[in-house]
């Protein structure tokens, strides 16, 4: 008997990496389900889709040899992004069914439902209670939801009709010779799944809204009709998530914004770019303030870089190779200029400028730096997403032997400003992008120095795989804010890639020349956003050491007005008002209300004679017969402290 071919026998089995860490040998040519079975029966029956090496892939999908596998099973987040897909397929068939021929665009899960973009779709929101009433009627019908592998020749003449379509078919016939369509009844789709095994399946829906789309995100492209939805499990989570919205409707910074009058974006001055108002100023100074202490205290210079460079530096920097398409850039005579994207570039070039020994080591800058980025229109959004932003910036220039100091240093940092808001938060470390420069060996020796400093502290981090900046790995801070939305925000930022790029370096001990590296931060992120959140955050009512007005003085009647005024005088170290108007008590008291000023202190003729006051909070509480001395230092207390509420009243 002759030996076995050992190469052939080995091309008939292949091997998957659980997530625990095991090995799974299964047949070449296993599916996710196949696998799950493999596992365990039980699993295999409870199997919805998979993910190989991260990727969200159908159930049906063939493994392959030393994928990472992870089954998807019902209750899961990624099961509801499963069956929130099908419900994008539900409505694009709704959609089709009520009105003649829109073209198709696409129709993706989101992290809070789903949306189908069309071409030809002309309705408003009064429409959406019809199309949302044919979504539950296919939800009803319970028809099974089939997956078919077709040829490419076979997608174009299905496709013939749908040119958006088309253009997806023809960069997916790049990739292979089949692809995969998904039907429901008499409605099918390209797509490359997964989806559940029928409509029924689908739990409870509710389209949103509708808004404008480029297809392809590209405003030189058409524009189409966006309807938004979601869908849940069960209609008691709809119902919950419902009422979050409504929630978060209130507390809208841009509503808020228009009622506090911070801030402004106004057709005449351009899109995504805020004007700041005197009281949205007073909040962001006062941001600025706190920030610059911590910059102090931990050694910090501050410098001021231009708005504008020659293109020359962001050749230099790789800006430009990465971020051209997001730059406002344009020529003055013969040289190209760009508004800066970052602030990075210009403090290299400062530290460039200079001589450096060991002894200088680390050389800490800091600005508050305004960069601007071209964002689509369609995305630019209150103060969430502009063109114009300040960055709380620094870059630090270190030893190789000081990043573990440095990166504890600034997580302290971080970590002060997210506790003085009273902020969860949780860490996640950003690895290597795609789209990035500088070697294999750099981006190793960074992530390992990062992770480094987060395993000696015993810190809790996820990993975010190819999330990290073009130049280098990250450390990102996500908090969670009053309503239990999470938002992006400080990062620190290990960076080998610039100063190779702009031939950085210090005299040693050993009187040689050495490298630096490059430590970028960010306490808050950027102003904008982080001013957004706190709006929300606060629903306006800010602690009392960042409230645009902290303290309002109301006098009972206008022959107690001169008293409100020395009053006032009595607290001229804070933010403070009288007001004067002609009005009952029990309107000001509610404008003041309205206006989410901390403090009101009423004074009539008892407080007058006794030279006291009596004190209202914007809660409502008040307390009479105060001494002056004991509220003024009592407010010092808590401006200084920055606790976000006192308890004064409550004594």
């Amino acid at each position: 008997m002759s030996e076995p071919d050992s190469q052939a026998e080995s091309q008939e089995q292949i091997v998957v990496v659980l997530p625990d860490g095991s090995e799974l040998e299964v047949d070449a040519g296993a599916t996710v389900e196949d696998c799950a079975y493999e596992i365990g029966p039980g699993l295999g029956r409870d199997t919805v889709a998979g993910k190989l090496d991260g990727d969200l892939v159908a159930k049906e999908a063939p493994a392959y040899d030393g994928a990472a596998l992870e089954i998807i099973t019902e209750g899961s987040d990624e099961s509801l992004r499963v069956m929130r897909h099908s419900a994008a397929h539900c409505l694009a068939q709704a959609v089709e069914r009520h009105y003649d021929d829109p073209k198709l665009a696409i129709g993706p899960p989101t992290d809070d439902g789903f949306y189908y973009d069309f071409d030809g779709l002309d309705i408003d929101e009064s429409d959406l209670e019809a199309i949302e009433a044919e979504m539950e009627e296919i939800i009803e019908e319970d028809y099974e939801i089939e997956r078919e592998e077709v040829s490419i020749e076979d997608a174009e003449q299905r496709l013939a009709d749908e040119p958006y379509k088309l253009e997806l078919l023809s960069e997916l016939a790049a990739e292979g010779e089949q692809v995969t369509f998904y039907s429901q009844g008499e409605w099918e789709d390209l797509c490359a799944g997964p989806h559940v095994e029928s409509t029924g399946e689908i739990g409870a829906v509710k389209l949103l809204e509708i808004a404008g789309a480029y297809w392809r995100g590209d405003e030189d492209n058409t524009m189409q009709t966006r309807i938004y939805g979601t869908a849940f499990e069960d209609e008691s989570d709809l119902e919950d998530y419902l009422n979050r919205l409504e929630e978060a409707e209130e507390r809208d910074h841009r509503k808020i914004g228009n009622e506090m009058d911070l801030f402004s974006i106004q057709d005449v001055t351009g899109p995504g770019l805020p004007l700041y108002h005197p009281p949205g100023k007073t909040v962001l100074r006062e941001l600025e303030s706190f920030v610059e202490e911590l910059n102090e205290d931990a050694g910090y210079d501050y410098v001021e870089t231009p708005h504008v460079f020659k293109t020359d530096l962001w050749h230099r920097s790789g800006h430009y190779e990465n971020y051209e398409d997001d730059m406002f850039i344009f020529d003055v005579g013969d040289d190209e200029f760009g508004l800066k994207p970052m602030n990075c570039p210009g403090h290299a070039a400062i530290f460039q400028d200079h001589s450096w020994s060991y002894r200088d080591m680390p050389v800490r800058y800091a600005e508050n730096g305004k960069v601007y980025r071209k964002e689509q229109r369609g995305e630019l959004s209150g103060l969430s997403r502009v063109w114009a932003f300040t960055i709380d910036d620094g870059h630090l220039f270190v030893k190789p032997q000081g990043i573990e100091h440095e990166v504890e240093t600034i997580i302290n940092m971080i970590t002060d400003v997210l506790e003085t808001f009273d902020l969860e938060f949780e860490m996640a470390l950003a690895t290597r992008p795609e789209k990035s420069v500088g070697s294999d060996e750099i981006w190793e020796k960074a992530e390992s120095q990062l992770r480094s400093v987060l395993e000696k502290r015993n810190l809790e981090y996820d990993v975010e795989e190819g999330d990290g900046a073009f130049y280098g790995p990250k450390i990102d801070f996500a908090f969670e804010d009053a309503i239990g939305r999470n938002w992006d925000g400080p990062t620190v930022q290990l960076d080998f890639n610039m100063p190779e790029r702009f031939d950085l370096s210090y005299v040693g001990e050993d009187n040689e020349e050495h490298r630096p590296v490059m430590i970028h931060r960010a306490l808050y992120g950027s102003y904008e956003r982080f001013f957004m959140m706190l709006i929300e955050h606060y629903e306006g009512n800010f602690p009392f050491w960042l409230a645009p007005e902290q303290i309002r003085v109301l006098p009972i009647s206008d022959s107690n007005l001169g008293y409100a005024h020395r009053v006032a005088n009595e607290f001229e170290e804070f933010r403070v008002e009288v007001d004067n108007r002609d009005s009952t008590l029990e309107r000001k008291i509610r404008a003041s209300h309205d206006d989410r000023v901390p403090y009101q202190i009423i004074v009539g003729d008892n407080e007058e004679d006794d030279g006291t006051i009596s004190v209202r909070d914007r809660f409502e509480d008040q307390e009479y017969d105060v001494e002056i001395d004991a509220f003024r230092a009592h407010l010092e207390a808590e401006r200084d402290e920055k606790r976000p509420e006192p308890d004064f009243l409550e004594e």
